[in-house]
C-alpha cells in the first residue's frame, strides 16, 4: 500500500521541479527507502550509493543545481563525487539509472547503469 505522506510529498515535487517520477522509482521510494535518512547499498560495480529518501531529494538537487546542468534528470544518490540520476521529463520519464560525476554536469554525457532501480543493487 501506498503511503499518503510520502506519495503527497512526491507530488509537491513533481509540480516544484516540473518532472514525472518513473513507477518503479516511486514505488521504490515509498515502500523500500520510506522514512529512512541514509539507505545504502552496493551497486551493480561494487560502489556504496547512498540513495536518498523522499525528504532529502528536493535539497540534494538544489545544492548540486542539478535542474540548472541536466534539467531532465533527477540526482536521487551519491558515492562520493559519483551522482546516480533518473530521467524525469515528463511524459518522458525513464527507469533507467544514469551515473555522472557531479562536478561535471552538463559537460559529460549521463551514463547508464542499470534499467531500473531494482536492477542497481548487487544481487
Amino acid at each position: 500500500m501506498m503511503n499518503t505522506k510520502i506519495t503527497q510529498h512526491l507530488l509537491t515535487i513533481e509540480l516544484q521541479f516540473d518532472i514525472q517520477f518513473p513507477t518503479l522509482y516511486k514505488q521504490f521510494l515509498v515502500e523500500i527507502i520510506q522514512d529512512q535518512a541514509n539507505y545504502e547499498i552496493m551497486d551493480i560495480n561494487q560502489n556504496y550509493v547512498s540513495l536518498y529518501s523522499y525528504s532529502d531529494l528536493i535539497e540534494r538537487n538544489e545544492t548540486y543545481q542539478i535542474q540548472e546542468y541536466e534539467p531532465d534528470y533527477l540526482l536521487i544518490g551519491q558515492n562520493g563525487d559519483q551522482g546516480y540520476f533518473i530521467y524525469v521529463k515528463p511524459n518522458h520519464a525513464s527507469e533507467v539509472i544514469y551515473i555522472n560525476d557531479l562536478g561535471a554536469l552538463g559537460s559529460l554525457e549521463m551514463q547508464p547503469i542499470a534499467p531500473t532501480i531494482n536492477d542497481l543493487a548487487m544481487p
